[in-house]
């Protein structure tokens, strides 16, 4: 009986004891209500009076006053939780439940301790967009002012030249810029939060393509300057060589205007001159970025150039010796059949060089030509033996009497 009075007596001391510390959890838990409400009411009410949401309906990211409005609202609603977090600590540690609370205020001294660092993020954040569409607006007045959008109106042909302002060369470079802007911004407001693992990988992407900038520039700029040069000396040597006759060679060759194969010489020279300018500006402009992948292409187009040249030669002078020599053998001997044939037989001539030269399975080649001169050989013995055996036969016989004549 003794030890039941003991024991009742001992949980009412315990009981009497934890009072105060109940009483003193209440109260927190009063004063953070109280705090909570508060804060809610400022953001949800205050906020709403002096016209914040109003201010919120005006940038780019709310549609409208509306959307601002639900957005302090939501952003009360917030507060007023998180300042019931901040007080748990407090109110815990009061009922002597440390095991409890000293995780949570790990956590809230962890969470309090990132707030200056996101603040601090965020104001870089603020401050460099406002520079970067500040200096935008600047530069995009400047490049209006240059009559940049008329000018590229003028030299883009699929251009319509409309007043759309998303579709303006000034737009588009002042986009550029605010864009290059807020490269070194977004890394220095990363170098704020000090959260190296998520920081780290992205400042180095960052800084590729900050390195990558400047390369990029050149690379456009050398795109720029080889597609008009490459236009520029085109137009004029297609030019020089309309004014040296060269679209009359074929006159010189016998072939009147029915005979000529209708090919622009002048038009033509012109066009692969350009080609190879602006390849080889390309090439350059793929060193220039110094891609790895890229360079090893540019070169490897460089290095085969040659090869294409000199095989497109072989196979444009083969087809046109074909048709010259079709021309004067129908001409002259009025034998469309073996005009055909001499011309056929050309082209595969020149057909086999070209593979060659393009280095297309040469051993193939080789021996595909090979078989087929030797048939055409084959065929030549066995029509002309066969075709011109009583011809033989009497030449044969000639000189058989004139050796028995020598003989007697």
């Amino acid at each position: 009986m003794n030890d039941l009075a003991t024991s009742f007596q001992n949980m009412l001391n315990d009981l009497i004891q934890a009072i105060p510390n109940v009483i003193t959890a209440l109260l927190l838990l009063l004063l953070a209500w109280i705090v909570a409400v508060v804060s809610k009411n400022i953001v949800q009410k205050l906020f709403v009076k002096i016209g914040l949401h109003k201010g919120l309906g005006k940038t780019p990211v709310v549609e409208d006053e509306n959307q601002g409005k639900s957005i302090l609202e939501s952003l009360g609603k917030v507060i007023y939780f998180l300042v019931f977090i901040l007080f748990l600590p407090a109110i815990l540690d009061a009922l002597n439940m440390r095991s409890v609370s000293e995780p949570i205020s790990n956590m809230m001294d962890k969470l309090l301790g990132f707030i200056p660092n996101l603040i601090a993020a965020s104001i870089i954040l603020v401050i460099g967009i406002f520079i970067a569409k500040l200096i935008k607006d600047l530069f995009e007045k400047f490049f209006r002012s240059l009559n940049l959008d008329d000018w590229f109106n003028k030299v883009s042909p699929n251009n319509t030249g409309g007043d759309d302002v998303q579709t303006t060369l000034s737009t588009v470079l002042a986009n550029i810029i605010y864009i290059i802007i807020l490269i070194p911004v977004i890394t220095m407001a990363l170098e704020a939060l000090e959260i190296r693992t998520i920081s780290e990988p992205i400042q180095a992407v960052l800084n590729d393509v900050l390195t990558m900038i400047p390369n990029i520039f050149v690379a456009i700029v050398l795109l720029i300057v080889g597609y008009y040069l490459a236009k520029l000396l085109g137009n004029l040597l297609t030019n020089l060589l309309q004014g040296t006759g060269i679209n009359n060679i074929y006159e010189s060759f016998g072939l009147n205007n029915e005979d000529k194969p209708n090919v622009d010489l002048a038009q033509l020279l012109g066009t692969v001159v350009k080609t190879l300018i602006i390849l080889f500006f390309t090439v350059e402009a793929l060193n220039v970025l110094e891609l790895e992948v890229l360079n090893t292409i540019g070169d490897a187009l460089i290095g085969y150039l040659p090869f294409l040249v000199s095989a497109l030669l072989i196979l444009g002078g083969g087809l046109f010796l074909a048709n010259l020599l079709s021309n004067w053998i129908s001409k002259y001997t009025n034998s469309p059949f073996s005009a055909e044939i001499v011309k056929y037989v050309v082209i595969v001539f020149a057909v086999f060089m070209t593979l060659d030269q393009l280095q297309f399975a040469k051993t193939i080649v080789n021996i595909g030509f090979l078989l087929i001169l030797g048939g055409l050989m084959i065929a030549f013995a066995i029509s002309f033996g066969i075709g011109g055996r009583e011809f033989a036969k009497t030449q044969l016989g000639k000189l058989e009497n004139k050796l028995s004549k020598k003989n007697e």
